[in-house]
């Protein structure tokens, strides 16, 4: 059988690979590298969007579609019949988690003020302090999974509290159920966002959930754009009465004249949360596993059901 990766460099980092089996390097789908016949294990580029699907009616023996990516919003309900779809999930936990760390204490410490500051050379003492602080914050994880628990383990040390909420409720683990959330988001200081698209997601953050988060409060979205609502993002922010950190946008890229690159509240980076130096070696080694499972016969890892 064949297998399609989408970087050279995956050949040797996905490990050794069992007889029969071919690896051959699919960078860029306008120029494949052979026939697609017999492909039947296929990793797409990291952050492929839908358009990367229509790739998927010229692999007609394929089987198993392994995305580089935690989240398979782009991919559910495109992949057909009879293959089965794998995420990255565990790939970017210590990435994002390093993102959602930093940008917190960016926007709580005035960074952005202070780099502005910097451009012109400006001693900005006076008009930045002093800033807000990280210690003592009340801290709401949307999205209680791998991605979650490696935020809360990073932030712990910052003498913080935690309310974790996920899709189900775990009493037993004190996980709360996304229909308290409006009782929750008015005693959170940071929300952070960390839940995958799905069409339950979609528009979670609107009017009503900007509204209920008290006065000076951050949001963080490290999930996907369209999980926010932008034009009650943008209308919120505005105001001033909130501030936020946001690592994906709706739309994205987010156009030059959008009103959000303007909002002194705002600390905008593009998608940039799991796209470290460390992310090939460790997305391999789960696709050089999963490989050698699906060749073996054994269940895969990482399978998404329900857009999870």
């Amino acid at each position: 059988m064949k297998v399609w990766i989408a970087h050279p460099a995956g050949r040797t980092l996905l490990g050794a690979v069992p007889p029969g089996v071919t690896v051959e390097v699919a960078e860029d789908p306008s120029r494949l590298p052979s026939d697609g016949a017999d492909v039947r294990f296929w990793v797409p580029p990291f952050l492929s969007d839908s358009s990367a699907t229509a790739l998927l009616d010229e692999l007609p023996d394929l089987r198993v579609v392994q995305l580089l990516s935690a989240g398979a919003d782009a991919w559910v309900d495109r992949v057909p019949e009879g293959v089965t779809l794998c995420d990255a999930r565990g790939v970017h936990d210590s990435s994002t988690a390093e993102w959602v760390l930093t940008a917190i204490l960016a926007a709580l410490r005035g960074f952005p003020a202070f780099a502005v500051a910097q451009s012109v050379r400006e001693w900005a003492y006076d008009r930045v302090c002093p800033t807000d602080e990280l210690a003592g914050k009340r801290v709401l994880i949307v999205g209680a999974g791998s991605i979650g628990a490696a935020v809360r383990a990073r932030l712990t040390p910052f003498e913080v509290t935690f309310t974790l909420v996920a899709r189900t409720p775990r009493p037993a683990e004190g996980v709360h159920g996304v229909d308290e959330l409006p009782a929750l988001l008015p005693e959170a200081d940071v929300v952070v966002l960390l839940v995958p698209l799905t069409e339950a997601t979609r528009g979670l953050v609107d009017e009503t959930f900007l509204a209920a988060m008290p006065d000076g409060a951050l949001l963080v979205n490290a999930a996907r754009g369209p999980v926010a609502r932008t034009d009650a993002l943008v209308a919120e922010l505005t105001t001033g009465r909130l501030r936020a950190a946001l690592d994906v946008t709706d739309p994205e890229p987010l156009p030059a004249d959008h009103p959000l690159w303007g909002l002194p509240n705002v600390l905008l980076t593009p998608h940039v949360a799991g796209s470290v130096r460390g992310l090939l070696p460790r997305a391999y080694r789960l696709v050089g596993e999963q490989v050698r499972r699906f060749a073996a016969g054994r269940p895969l890892a990482n399978t998404v059901t329900n857009g999870y």
